[in-house]
């Protein structure tokens, strides 16, 4: 075998390694899709962005007697977890939600509010815009989150106002809730 013979062989070994490595990263890299949205829920589509990550939530509201009313203080807890069931962001009071493998954080506001279309009593579906999170690392998976929509949502919305007397008063009711939360950057 003459030496180019095998130098052109090299290279045509290496151009197949190089165009398969290139269109595995076009996968990985691959938008992902938003939320289909229903009619009545169209208020909470993302102005601009890409869906970077999906997010399954299964957690809790958490709820305070006032005296008078049960009400929301901004304290959900919850885990999000993707399609294979592995752990990747946690959520808590703040709004906050943090990456489990690099803490980067953001926290959300509230920017509009659509009725969930679920049967049964549910939480709304939430278009948040996000800021980092104080004390969040400038480098991490949450970085560069513009939006948050929470969609799907089951359980979470608030006790009978009738069990909230004043025996129950400053007690915390926590209601179960799922969710799905798409991240925009």
């Amino acid at each position: 075998m003459t030496r180019l013979t095998r130098l052109c062989r090299a290279m045509g070994v290496g151009l197949a390694v190089v165009a398969a490595t290139l269109s595995m990263t076009q996968v990985a890299h691959a938008a992902l899709a938003p939320p289909t949205l229903p009619p009545g829920t169209e208020n909470i589509a993302a102005p601009t962005g890409q869906v970077f990550l999906v997010g399954h939530a299964k957690g809790v509201q958490k709820y305070t007697c006032d005296g008078a009313k049960w009400v929301l203080p901004s304290v959900p807890q919850a885990d999000l977890v993707d399609d294979a069931g592995k752990l990747i962001v946690t959520h808590f009071g703040g709004p906050t939600w943090q990456a489990t493998a690099d803490d980067s954080a953001v926290k959300g506001t509230v920017q509009q509010r659509a009725l969930s279309p679920a049967a049964g009593p549910t939480i709304d579906w939430l278009l948040l815009s996000t800021a980092p999170a104080d004390g969040s690392p400038t480098t991490g998976l949450l970085v560069g989150t513009k939006f948050i929509q929470r969609v799907e949502t089951q359980g979470g919305t608030a006790p009978p106002a009738a069990a909230c007397k004043p025996q129950t008063l400053n007690k915390v009711h926590e209601v179960p809730y799922k969710a799905d939360y798409y991240f925009y950057k």
